[in-house]
C-alpha cells in the first residue's frame, strides 16, 4: 500500500471504488455523495478529492463527478483488502460480531506497517472473506468481483449470504431471527413474480422475504449440488470455522 497517501485519501478512494464498482465503466461518483458516506462537508470532500488529481489517482471534472484512474483503483482495492483483513482480526482473534468489526477497523488499519497486515492475513489462515461474506481480493489487483443481489437468483439456485456494514440495525435484527446473515448458504425455493417475495431454504427451514428486503443483501453463487460451510463471524458460534 502506498504509505504516502494519507488516512483521509485512501478513505475516499475507497469510497469512490464502492460507489462506483460494478455499475459500468465510466460511472462516476459525486463529491456530495462522498461527503455524506464519509461525513464531512463538501468542501473538505472536494479538496481531497484535487490533492488526488492532482496525483494522478482520480480524474475530476466538477459537477460531474469523479473516476479512479488505473493507479487509484489498485490502492482503493489495496485498502479495502486491508481493512477486510482487520475486520477478519476483529471476528476471529477478538470476538467481536461481523457489523462491529468494520465500525472498528477504520480506527487503525490505516496505521498499521505492510508486514503486519501480511502476517496478521498469515496468522488468519490467509481468509478468503471478511466477516460480511465479502470476498478478500488478492495483493496488487484492481478489481473485486461483484457479487448480486439475493433476489437476482432463481429457484434452484443456492448461495452464501453476505451483508454490507451500512444494513440497517433493525433489519440485520430480523433477518438474525430468520437465520439469515453473513456465511449461511441459501436455497431458493420460489420466487414470486411482478417484484413478489422470494422463498428461501435456510438451515432446514422455508423463510419468505419481501424484494426490498432481498435487494439489500448480497451473494456468492455455489454450485447447484454442492454443500459448502462457511465462517460467518458474527458470533462467537460461527468464528472459529473455516473461511470460504
Amino acid at each position: 500500500m502506498d504509505s504516502a497517501v494519507t488516512k483521509s485519501e485512501r478513505e475516499t478512494l475507497k469510497a469512490i471504488y464502492r460507489l462506483t464498482s460494478g455499475q459500468g465503466a465510466g460511472l462516476s461518483a459525486h463529491t456530495g455523495d462522498l461527503a455524506d458516506r464519509l461525513g464531512v462537508t463538501p468542501g473538505t470532500m472536494t479538496s481531497v478529492v484535487k490533492r488526488l488529481a492532482d496525483r494522478g489517482l482520480v480524474d475530476y471534472t466538477p459537477y460531474r463527478g469523479v473516476e479512479l484512474t488505473p493507479g487509484g483503483r489498485r490502492i482503493a482495492v489495496s485498502v479495502i483488502r486491508r481493512h477486510r483483513i482487520v475486520e477478519r482480526f476483529l471476528s476471529d482473534m477478538l470476538g467481536y460480531a461481523w457489523n462491529e468489526a468494520d465500525r472498528l477497523a477504520p480506527s487503525f488499519e490505516h496505521d498499521l506497517p505492510q508486514e503486519v497486515e501480511d502476517r496478521l492475513f498469515v496468522a488468519l489462515h490467509r481468509p478468503s472473506t471478511c466477516p460480511h461474506g465479502f470476498p478478500i481480493p488478492e495483493p496488487e489487483v484492481s478489481d473485486i468481483p461483484a457479487m448480486p443481489s439475493l433476489y437476482a437468483l432463481e429457484p434452484g439456485d443456492t448461495a452464501v449470504v453476505a451483508m454490507s456494514g451500512s444494513t440497517d440495525q433493525d433489519m440485520i435484527t430480523f433477518l438474525d431471527t430468520l437465520g439469515v446473515r453473513p456465511g449461511v448458504e441459501v436455497e431458493v425455493r420460489e420466487k414470486h413474480p411482478f417484484d413478489g417475495p422470494i422463498v428461501l431454504r435456510v438451515d432446514g427451514h422455508d423463510r419468505t422475504l419481501g424484494e426490498r428486503v432481498a435487494e439489500q443483501i448480497f451473494v456468492r453463487k455455489t454450485p447447484r449440488g454442492t454443500k459448502q460451510t462457511i465462517a460467518a463471524g458474527t458470533d462467537n458460534d460461527h468464528r472459529k470455522e473455516q473461511a470460504l
